[in-house]
This record gives structure tokens, sequence and C-alpha cells, in this order.
């Protein structure tokens, strides 16, 4: 599968052409071609990022939901240029903005962020030469951005786009949904005829329904490019010995750099001294430590290589971390949609990743409980309830996990070859029989009760709520005592998952029969599952690979990697801020002894050829003299 598989385009309506022509945008700047590779080095766009910039070109607002690593930055940054004025970025996170300011920089673009964590004098500088025309990108916080005073400055100003980053945190029903995103509804009224740019990599089709009614009155060009990220292999084991299932895993990604994620503060904590314990570089990242700390320890992991952060949700947007080769659920995420978006921190170079999830029937419950504790009314509730049942179902699934993946969000795919079912399936048993024991109970107890009541009433436990219920007195009471609960319990999931069954609508976590499961009663067709078992981690069978370069040019990649971590830790930004490890990989194959032919290195701009071209060219001159 390519790793961006479609772009889907719908155009509604004729967005603010008029005020386009009459400024005449884009005529008397550089084009974005000439941008895209004077400043950033590119000699041309990736699949479906020409087409967002065209249309952001053109005047239009536009919602893109782009998989991480496709590069969706590009896709405001160079139109931003390319128009001339000023464009303003809205980004959650400080650590995002100031990562994408200095990358801008490096590149030569003038581009500042007015933030919380700077002083005011360094803030009221910067703003003065926001208003002397001297930046060309200007990056935002939601809540300060929309403030009157802020609103009322910029008008006076020439803003040319508006770009809001990681824009499903403007909808109820994003994987992240922040509340103060909630005023950029009204960002369009404030700056009419001025096009604006929502990004994300997370939206399915309620999410981006919601985005472009909040943020474009319905009115906006959708671009959904594929979900799908190729490199990534999936895997879900139900939990056993958690610890030695991670350690396990672990065995097989020495060396690496990678993220645990689990549940709470205090498990982060337990994780990191574990695994510093077993002999790996391992930090904590939760939202509880003192800002220095949560500070010092993003770095470390930013910039060094072989770091393992244990972490809870609060590590996520903003780490654009390239060579991230793992990323584990220690515990259940809380959907699908939390699962993409995490599991897209690893493998954003592009090359062989490993996404793990860990499980079990502790982890639905404590998640259902969060559900239930949440306040946001009784239609959330139920939408987080279907998010947790399909995350449940992807983790039970009978075959390939990708195809379930990218179903959710809308994408057919053939089997991916890349997920722990596909490269090792279990043996399937035939379990026709027990189904139909399944659906009876459901049946006789009313469709009503979840997958536990129903283990007991199949067990025969009489507990209190079977008691009171009277289905101690049912003919399927007890008939499955032959089996054990895990084994109902995982039953029952994989018919969700096969679609015999589907937790009610109503969002109370009862289980419901299907068509589907009503033709299996009556004889048609039948029902295999996956036997629940300890399956190991199993290896990644795609690190066997032969390497795509040849022995030398290894040896001097790892020399360049070198030089560029030493710059990156002069400078305190990440390493891929200076090359990315394509443009490095690219050096370490053509070998360029001149400037010009530096130049000529994929991911060098002008910006950066000045920089960097004598330090890059002198350590390639040194290695090519002595391996003479």
């Amino acid at each position: 599968m390519a790793a961006v598989a479609s772009i889907r385009c719908q155009q509604i309506g004729d967005v603010h052409s008029d005020s386009f022509n009459a400024r005449g945008w884009g005529e008397a700047h550089m084009g974005t071609q000439s941008v895209l590779r004077q400043i950033f080095g590119f000699e041309a766009f990736r699949p479906g990022q020409k087409a967002v910039v065209d249309s952001l070109m053109a005047g239009r607002n536009v919602l893109a939901v782009m998989p991480t690593g496709s590069g969706k930055s590009l896709c405001y940054q160079v139109p931003a240029l390319a128009m001339g004025g000023l464009a303003v970025v809205v980004s959650p996170l400080v650590a995002l903005m100031q990562d994408q300011v200095q990358a801008l920089k490096l590149a030569g673009v003038e581009a500042e962020t007015i933030n919380s964590s700077a002083s005011r004098e360094d803030n009221v500088e910067i703003w003065r030469r926001v208003a002397a025309g001297e930046v060309k990108i200007l990056y935002l916080a939601p809540e300060r951005l929309m403030t009157a005073q802020m609103i009322s400055a910029l008008k006076r100003l020439d803003v040319r786009l508006i770009a809001v980053d990681e824009a499903h945190c403007i909808s109820q029903w994003g994987a992240s949904f922040r509340p103060e995103y909630d005023a950029l509804q009204n960002i369009a009224r404030q700056f009419p005829g001025v096009p604006i740019g929502a990004f994300t990599a997370t939206a399915d089709q309620s999410t981006r329904q919601d985005i472009v009614n909040k943020m474009f009155s319905g009115k906006a060009d959708e671009y959904v490019a594929g979900f799908d990220r190729p490199n990534i292999q999936l895997g879900a084991s139900p939990k056993n010995d958690t610890k030695a299932q991670i350690l396990e895993f672990l065995a097989d990604h020495k060396n690496a750099s990678g993220i645990v994620y689990s549940l709470s503060r205090k498990s982060t904590e337990e994780w990191a001294a574990y695994l510093k314990a077993k002999g790996f570089r391992a930090i904590a990242y939760h939202a509880g430590l003192l800002p220095e700390v949560r500070a010092d320890n993003q770095n470390l992991f930013m910039t060094e290589s072989a770091v393992v952060v244990c972490a809870t949700i609060a590590f996520g947007m903003g780490i654009d971390k390239p060579d991230v080769r793992f990323v584990i659920h220690a515990d259940l995420p809380s959907s699908l949609d939390a699962y993409y978006q995490e599991i897209g921190r690893a493998g954003r170079d592009g090359e062989p990743a490993h996404a793990q999830m860990f499980y079990g029937q502790q982890d639905i419950m404590m998640r259902r409980r969060f559900i239930d504790d949440e306040a946001g009314g009784e239609e959330r509730r139920r939408r987080e309830l279907q998010r947790l049942n399909a995350l449940v179902a992807y983790a039970d699934a009978p075959s390939c996990r990708r195809q379930v993946l990218l179903s959710y969000f809308g994408e057919d795919s053939a089997p991916c070859g890349n997920c722990d079912i596909c490269l090792d399936p279990s043996e399937m048993m035939v379990g026709t029989a027990d189904a139909c024991k399944v659906i009876d109970a459901v049946a006789q107890t009313g469709s009503r009760f979840g997958a536990g009541y129903l283990a007991d009433v199949l067990l025969g436990q009489v507990t209190e709520k079977v008691q009171n219920s009277g289905h101690f007195e049912l003919s399927v009471f007890g008939i499955g005592k032959n089996q054990s609960r895990t084994h109902w319990q995982s039953i029952t999931r994989q018919m969700v998952a096969a679609g015999l069954l589907k937790k009610n609508d109503d969002g109370f976590g009862g289980i419901v029969l299907t068509r589907q499961g009503q033709l299996l009663l009556k004889g048609e067709g039948e029902f295999k599952y996956r036997a629940e078992t300890t399956r190991a981690t199993r290896k990644d069978k795609r690190t066997a690979a032969v390497a795509k370069i040849d022995p030398r040019s290894q040896n001097l990649l790892q020399v360049l990697k070198a030089l560029r971590l030493q710059l990156a830790t002069k400078k305190r930004v990440p390493a891929y801020v200076i090359f990315s490890d394509r443009s490095l990989i690219d050096m370490a194959e053509k070998v360029p002894l001149t400037k010009w032919d530096f130049a000529e290195v994929h991911g060098v701009g002008d910006a950066k050829l000045e920089q960097f071209g004598a330090v890059f060219l002198a350590e390639i001159a040194n290695y090519v003299q002595q391996t003479a």
C-alpha cells in the first residue's frame, strides 16, 4: 500500500474568490515551487500537498486531514511565504510552536512565536517586529489569539493566511478536544477574505463535519489523505505478565528510542524506574512534573538516541522526533482516534517502526468508568462508548488489524502483511456452538447486559445481580461452566468484532444481536475465533531486510549523524531540525565534496547550505581522506 493511499477533495462553494482577486495575492511574490526548492530544499511536493497549497493560494478555506509524517506543516508554510504579508499559525503547545519556529529560522524564514513561556519584554520586542512587517509567520496559542486586544492588533496588519494546527481540538468529537479551541469558530468572521487552513492527522467523518461546520459554516475544500502508515507494524496482546511482555518486546528494540504510554502519572514513574533498573535509559513524563523537569526530559528524548520515555498522553502533540522506533501502550488507550494519534509518533522517518498494545478486561472497565464520570452530556457519552467499543474490536480482531483500523476511518484495504495477525496468524478455532450459547444468553437476559454479566450467567455464578434479575432460572444458566470466564469474555468480544453482536446504541454497554448473528443461530455460516493465549511479542520480521545503502555509506551515515547530534545539542534543537535522516542518507550516498554538489542533497535549501554546508563538507572530506 502506498503511504498516502488516496486524496479525496470536496469543494463546497467558492469561498473568498472576490476578495482574493481584489488583493492580488501571490502575484508579486515567489511561486510555491520556488519557495519549496529555495527555502526548504525539496524538488517536489509529496502526494496530497500541492492540492492543499493550491486551494489556499486560490483564497479558499481548507480542511486537510493528512497522516503524521506526510508534511502538513509545509502545506501552510509554503503558501504563507509565497503570498507575502503575515501568516498566523494557531498551535496548542508552546513546545510545538518553538520547535517549528526554530526549524523555520534555520531555513532562513523570519518566524516568531509569542507565548507564555517568554518574558513580557521578549514578547513586546517580537510584536514590534511583527507590526513592522519583519515577521512572515507568527505562531500563537488559541487563547492568546482570540483576545479582543490581539484580534484588534492583527486587523491593522496585512494578514494573508491563518492556519490552525491540530484542528481536531476544536471538535468535541475529536481525540483531544480542548475547550480553548472553541473560540476559533469565530475567526473567519473576524478576518473576512483571509483563507483559513485547518490541519490534523486524526479526524473521523463526524469530527471532520464538526470542524467544517464550526470554522467554515459548512463551506470549505476538504482533503482527506490516506490514513495508512504502512511502515508501522501493528500488534496487540492480552495482558498476562505486562512487565515480562514489555521487557521481551524491548529486547528486540535495544538502542532504539521509543515511548511507553500508561494511564496514570504514578505508573509512568514506576515504568521509568523499572526499565532503568533493567538497563534502559528511561525517563518519565507527565503533567505533574515540575515544568523544568518536563522540559529537560523532553529535550533529552528529542536530541539523543536510545531513550525510552514513559509517559501519559500529556506527552503527545508537538513530539516530532523522526526516529522513534516503537510506541508501546502498557494500558488501553481511550479510543481508536487517540490510539491512531499516539502511534503516529513512531516511524516519522518512513523507516520500520512498531506499535504494540497490551490490554485487559480491567482496562476496558476503567475506560468505561472514565466515560461515565466525564462531563459533556449524554450524546458525548454515547459517542465515547462507541469509540471505546471500536478500539476493543480492534484489539480482539480475528483478522488483519490494519483493515480494522483503516475501516474505522472509512478506508478499505487488503490484508497488510505487517501486523501481528498477518505476520504470525493464530490458529483459528471453530466456535459456532459456543457462539450460539452466547447468543442464547443475550436473548434470554433481554439484550441489556455486557460481556461480564453474560459470562456470570454462562458460568452459573449466582451473583447479587443475577439473583435480583432471576436469571439463575434461565435454561442458559450454567451451560458454559466447563470453560473459563476469560474464554467467554473473549468469545463475546470477538463476536462483536465479527459483527455477530453489537453494543447497544443507548451507550449503556448492553450487547444486542445483529442480523448476522441471527443467521448464525439459524445454522447459516460458522464462527471462528482466536483462542486467548499469552502470545509473546514477536520480533519485527522486517529488521532482517537488506540495508538500503552499502557498508561504506553506512559508516559515513553514522559520522554524519554524530555531527548532526553535536550541532543539535549546541543549538538546543531536535536533531531533525538540522537535517532529516533522509537528507543524511542522501549525503552518505552522494558524498558531496563541493558547495554545488551539497546544494543538490535532499532537503538542502539556501539557508541550510549557508549555515551547515561548510561544516558537513569538511566532515565528509575528512571521512573520504581517512578511508581512501
